[in-house]
């Protein structure tokens, strides 16, 4: 009855002083999550955190990782680092290309910029049948406009941030949705009636660890065993219980990385 985590960063700072601590007791349940967590994919955000994405996946045998570029990172992107990526994707534990998409929250890339950056991560998931990991903050049009004009891809939209009628769309092509902590905050009525919409099928769960801590935990850096408060509110908008969603998530996970 482990969760499976499809979203987080644990090469992020804030794990530098117990990192190998956190990872190593992630599995055994405890009074923040009784169910253990069975799987993590690590993101990667560019180049050098997609070395230390491998890295730790070589080490811990339940991480996983997804490759590529963050749209606030766009601008590091490099002339072959298209090459890069492809050949470290044939790594068994890289299992996606990302974290990447559209960031119109924050100015820090041109959207320019970051559109071409996220043309060629979806071109190398299609090449390679990978699925993709798009971030959209903000930026739903033109997220919506990649994935009608890249017909063969497919992936997850992470910590999901739009509408009901958006996340359909996005099922009947073949994606699916991730809720991130967010959908606990007390304002995200309209996340959790967007969250109703996605079929059981469809939908994952994820920290995006070590931001997006859910309630009642907002004041703690986030890490894959918070990921249980995510599953229980979503179990209540599904209509299940929290272990059956536990389950479902994990399968849908395993099912889309071909764990």
């Amino acid at each position: 009855m482990g969760i499976f985590d499809t979203h987080a960063h644990y090469d992020d700072e804030r794990f530098d002083e117990d990192r190998d601590e956190l990872l190593t007791r992630l599995g055994r349940g405890d009074e923040i999550n009784p169910f253990g967590v069975d799987y993590v994919m690590h993101c990667a955000t560019d180049m050098e955190s997609s070395l230390r994405a491998l890295e730790l996946a070589e080490r811990y045998p339940f991480v996983y990782c997804a490759l590529g570029f963050h749209p606030s990172d766009a601008d590091k992107f490099q002339e072959g680092d298209e090459e890069k990526l492809e050949k470290l994707l044939a790594h068994p534990k890289a299992v996606a290309v990302g974290e990447c998409g559209l960031e119109y929250h924050y100015d820090f890339v041109s959207r320019e910029t970051q559109k071409r950056v996220l043309e060629k991560m979806f071109c190398l998931s299609e090449r390679l049948g990978l699925p993709i990991v798009l971030h959209d903050r903000e930026a739903h049009g033109d997220i919506m406009d990649f994935v009608y004009r890249h017909k063969d891809a497919f992936g997850i939209v992470h910590s999901y941030s739009g509408s009901g009628e958006m996340a359909k769309d996005l099922i009947r092509r073949g994606w699916y949705v991730s809720f991130s902590g967010s959908v606990t905050f007390k304002n995200a009525e309209n996340l959790r009636a967007a969250a109703k919409e996605v079929s059981l099928d469809r939908i994952l769960v994820e920290t995006d660890a070590p931001y997006l801590t859910p309630v009642p935990y907002r004041k703690y850096r986030n890490d894959s065993r918070y990921c249980y408060e995510t599953l229980a509110v979503l179990a209540s908008v599904k209509g299940v219980t929290t272990e059956e969603l536990c389950d479902i998530t994990k399968r849908n996970a395993i099912n889309l990385l071909k764990i």
